[in-house]
């Protein structure tokens, strides 16, 4: 097994347990939004949490999802430039593409790690949760997103783009 073979097998495996974690935070959002609601107008008490907590997931449910969406190639595109370039050309920004991506993850990843060690000691109203691990996202999905990167990085270099 290739060291693309590799990291193609592991980028796969990543996806799936980050489409797992997405499928979770989703599905725990939607109970708690559905439990505030009851608590709210059936028992006439508020659980001062929920809100916090379902936006969290949210946002987390938000960057994970980016990853998934762009390890699956369903990310918005335009193909017009694509389809009237050479096969070769069409190659070129491909790497091109791929390697401004590459740059902008890292500075999810770099930008991300200084951010949530900037509110590392603040603390979340409701959850009293330290901010650095809601923040973490950032950096995290950054990261996923570099190994799906340089996976279609390499493939597109060794000629073979899907």
């Amino acid at each position: 097994m290739t060291d693309a073979n590799r990291l193609e097998t592991f980028s796969n495996r990543l996806n799936q347990w980050v489409e797992r974690l997405v499928f979770g935070l989703g599905l725990a959002m939607a109970v708690i939004v559905v439990l505030q609601v009851f608590a709210r107008y059936v028992l006439n008490n508020s659980l001062f949490w929920s809100e916090e907590l379902a936006r969290y997931c949210l946002v987390w449910i938000s960057f994970l999802g980016a990853s998934i969406a762009y390890h699956d190639r369903v990310h918005p595109g335009v193909n017009l430039l694509f389809s009237r370039l050479t096969p070769k050309m069409e190659r070129l920004l491909a790497v091109t593409v791929h390697l401004v991506s590459l740059g902008l993850f890292s500075i999810m990843v770099v930008h991300g790690v200084k951010f949530a060690v900037f509110v590392r000691l603040q603390i979340t109203p409701a959850l009293a949760i330290p901010k650095w691990i809601v923040m973490g996202i950032i950096p995290l999905s950054g990261a996923i997103l570099m190994v799906h990167g340089v996976r279609f990085l390499i493939k597109e270099i060794q000629g073979g783009a899907k």
